[in-house]
């Protein structure tokens, strides 16, 4: 299963998150974001046997592949309205759904994505919200879900019992401020979820 923390600003948070069980780290490409890490940063956060995840929003494949090149990315994590044609080629892609009122399956039975990642509703902001959503719904997809939005210790097992994710990605709730992470907090979000995992 995925474990990632995204999000990731420092070497020391990169660090305590894979000595605490991260499978994936995530990079914010997105300018806007106050997560957001300069390629040529990010390359050098060493992360020694976990997945490197890129978030993007809306950046042309050519620049993602750049980026992923740059900062030795696994997978691009596309949060914007990128359609299947202009995915990049050349790394893997999840794509980010968010689930608000009326949501449905329907517009990514075919993207061409080696997971979905479900995010709370989050109106017009790109990248994440905090906001969780009814797990309940991931378990009705046939692709590999990746469970985010509003996770940390105290809801990651309930999130895991009903949705039966392929992974799950925790950012804000796990920060002492945008780009920090509180290390406590993170640890307590990795550990409850293995242990959700070994249940």
């Amino acid at each position: 299963m995925i474990l990632k923390v995204c999000g990731i600003t420092s070497a020391p948070d990169a660090l305590a998150a894979i000595e605490a069980g991260a499978t994936a780290i995530g990079f914010n490409f997105y300018s806007r974001s106050p997560r957001y890490i300069a390629p040529e940063r990010a390359a050098g956060i060493q992360t020694p046997g976990v997945r490197r995840v890129g978030v993007f929003v809306n950046e042309s494949p050519e620049r993602i592949e750049e980026i992923a090149r740059i900062a030795g990315l696994d997978i691009a994590q596309l949060h914007g309205d990128e359609l299947p044609g202009r995915y990049p080629r050349t790394i893997g892609v999840w794509k980010a759904a968010r689930v608000g009122t009326g949501f449905t399956f329907a517009p990514y039975d075919d993207v061409p994505a080696e997971a979905l990642l479900l995010d709370g509703p989050a109106a017009e902001l790109y990248g994440g919200s905090g906001m969780t959503f009814d797990w309940q719904l991931a378990a009705r997809s046939r692709k590999r879900i990746i469970v985010a939005g509003g996770l940390d210790a105290g809801n990651v097992a309930l999130a895991i019992q009903l949705a039966n994710p392929w992974g799950v990605d925790a950012c804000s709730r796990i920060e002492s401020a945008p780009g920090i992470k509180d290390h406590q907090k993170m640890i307590d979000f990795l550990l409850a979820a293995k242990a959700a995992l070994a249940a």
